[in-house]
């Protein structure tokens, strides 16, 4: 192995301590299962050691993962409609995997979050659980920053109805 080849695994290594958690926990928000959400995110870096030279290349190497990922997240219901699965629009629906003790109120975000049409749900994980800004999450989707705001505002009006009445469940 070259002494550039260890570095590169280094530099993976380095963004793996700091970025996995957070690309799991963005990525269960989206397909709302904590195994699935794992396995596309390890996948990601497995594409990174294996394109080393485009993942040292990248000026946000978390948001290069997260793109991989999600990449591979579509891929997967890709194939399961084509496999002729009845895919549900969530999987949440049948079951919300986030892991043992997750807390009820993470169940209900994500469930709140599986009732969104797709491009509305992404942008959410990205502003509310990325936490980019809206100028980022318009860069990373190419959308413009108008197109971000409209999404984020249908975004917190869908979801509210869902965890106004969790919240009050919690109170009474």
């Amino acid at each position: 192995m070259h002494d550039d080849d260890e570095d590169d695994g280094e530099a993976v290594r380095a963004v793996y301590d700091v970025s996995y958690r957070r690309l799991v926990t963005q990525m269960v928000a989206l397909c709302g299962n904590r195994s699935e959400a794992e396995d596309v995110v390890q996948e990601s870096f497995l594409t990174a050691l294996t394109h080393r030279a485009d993942f040292i290349d990248a000026a946000n190497k978390e948001a290069w993962l997260r793109t991989v990922a999600l990449n591979r997240l579509r891929n997967r219901w890709r194939r399961a409609r084509v496999a002729g699965r009845v895919l549900p629009k969530f999987r949440a629906e049948l079951s919300i995997e986030l892991g043992p003790g997750a807390p009820e109120d993470h169940v209900a975000i994500v469930y709140a979050l599986s009732q969104l049409s797709p491009q509305v749900r992404l942008t959410a994980v990205l502003y509310y659980i990325a936490d980019l800004t809206v100028a980022q999450t318009a860069q990373e989707l190419s959308v413009p920053e108008g197109t971000v705001k409209a999404r984020l505002a249908r975004a917190r009006v869908q979801m509210a109805g869902y965890l106004d009445d969790h919240e009050e469940a919690d109170h009474v």
